[in-house]
């Protein structure tokens, strides 16, 4: 890419269990707010479970489009309206054509089918309007082209937990290689039975409040919510009136070790090497990264991995950091995004030094594991550079770094 050029996020709309504007969101992940964390005995079918939950009413999907009637994409289109006017200003200047769409997502429209089910065994028949294609992985991206009447490269990355991160390289190489002039990344993924009971079967549920890096945890929670983004090329040397800040998608690392079907290699190689290949990208060196969102999901290997993981490539620089899961629940899919945008909300306050996310936790570090600078509350530091960490079954690895940038910056604040 052009030095004088950079990929810009331009817009963001999201909705999670801290609230469904910007600035809901961010006070709430800055207070380290646990409200969103909800208890339900509908879930599990042995005992009650822990869950990051949505409560805000939903909008109703428009007749013409009734094929896409399910929840996950419900979300999608509330999210969706946030960003709606800037993606209509891009129809217009780009064209249809030249507008893409990736979204990230492992539950699609699978509480439909589990309706339709039951359904189906107390009644004998499935819903008049059941289509199996609302829970394929496609179903959400889809839908969202035909609402917004787009027809450029339209596609889904399902890679477990690393999805909606994932979707960032995809949607920069979609720009980088002109097929696209702008790129709508995201992911969305809602709570449903099958997935609570697939982790509860594995012994990854948590008996209550997750505790990511605790020598206390037991496991996840899990939740639901979702983040869209807008990726547009800039003109950093574009000449302008004053200085225009941006945030950018300065790195992207992604990799693959296929250790295990379900658990990461100890060592977190694969980690390590996503990490690596986001900083290389950015240009930045490991102590330029000045706040580090960790994957942190509780369970016992995860944290054992990512914490040496962090350790490996950090060493004696290592950064502010925190999991923000306690505050959300896992979400699956779409926690590649919904942390990038927390990562994004916090580049976009432009007051110094900035609070930062608490880590809400025992306080009991794992002994065994190396010690990570877990962010206590009203912990402040001046942020530029941030990185997000998402690591998924199978080895699939993903760490996405933002920066702030100002336009006719020299060459060392680009840097």
């Amino acid at each position: 890419m052009n030095p004088a050029t950079a990929i810009a996020i331009t817009h963001l709309g999201l909705c999670t269990p801290l609230g469904q504007t910007p600035q809901t969101v961010r006070d709430n992940l800055i207070a380290g707010n646990i409200d969103g964390m909800k208890w339900r005995d509908d879930l599990l079918f042995e005992r009650s479970v822990l869950v990051g939950q949505i409560d805000t009413k939903l909008p109703s999907i428009a007749s013409e489009l009734k094929r896409f009637d399910t929840r996950n994409n419900q979300l999608t289109l509330l999210i969706a309206k946030q960003i709606e006017s800037a993606v209509i200003a891009a129809k217009a200047q780009y064209g249809s054509h030249r507008i893409g769409i990736i979204l990230g997502t492992s539950t699609s429209g699978i509480a439909t089918g589990e309706s339709a089910l039951a359904q189906l065994q107390t009644e004998g028949q499935f819903p008049l309007d059941y289509d199996y294609a609302k829970q394929e992985l496609g179903d959400t991206s889809q839908f969202l082209q035909a609402y917004f009447g787009l027809n450029g490269p339209c596609y889904t990355v399902s890679t477990a937990c690393s999805s909606s991160a994932k979707v960032f390289a995809s949607g920069q190489r979609l720009i980088d290689a002109g097929v696209c002039d702008m790129v709508i990344v995201g992911g969305i993924d809602t709570l449903c039975k099958l997935t609570l009971n697939g982790f509860y079967s594995l012994e990854s549920i948590s008996s209550g409040h997750c505790q990511p890096f605790s020598v206390n945890r037991d496991g996840i929670n899990i939740g639901e919510g979702g983040a869209l983004f807008t990726l547009e090329k800039v003109n950093l040397d574009k000449p302008a009136q004053q200085p225009t800040s941006y945030i950018i998608l300065s790195g992207i690392g992604e990799s693959s070790d296929a250790h295990h079907i379900s658990a990461p290699h100890p060592e977190g190689q694969g980690a390590v090497a996503a990490m690596q290949a986001a900083l290389a990208m950015a240009k930045l060196r490991p102590e330029q990264i000045d706040y580090l969102n960790l994957h942190g999901t509780a369970t016992p290997k995860n944290d054992a991995m990512e914490s040496r993981a962090v350790q490996q490539v950090f060493q004696s620089s290592l950064p502010a950091c925190s999991s923000t899961k306690p505050l959300t629940g896992h979400t699956l899919g779409a926690a590649g995004a919904v942390e990038a945008a927390f990562c994004y909300l916090l580049l976009s306050d432009y007051n110094m030094p900035q609070y930062l996310p608490p880590q809400v936790w025992d306080e009991q570090a794992d002994p065994n594991d190396p010690d990570l600078p877990l962010v206590s509350a009203n912990m402040q530091a001046a942020i530029h550079h941030v990185m997000s960490n998402s690591f998924a079954f199978g080895g699939s690895n993903a760490s996405v770094i933002f920066s702030r940038l100002t336009a006719h910056c020299d060459s060392k604040e680009r840097a």
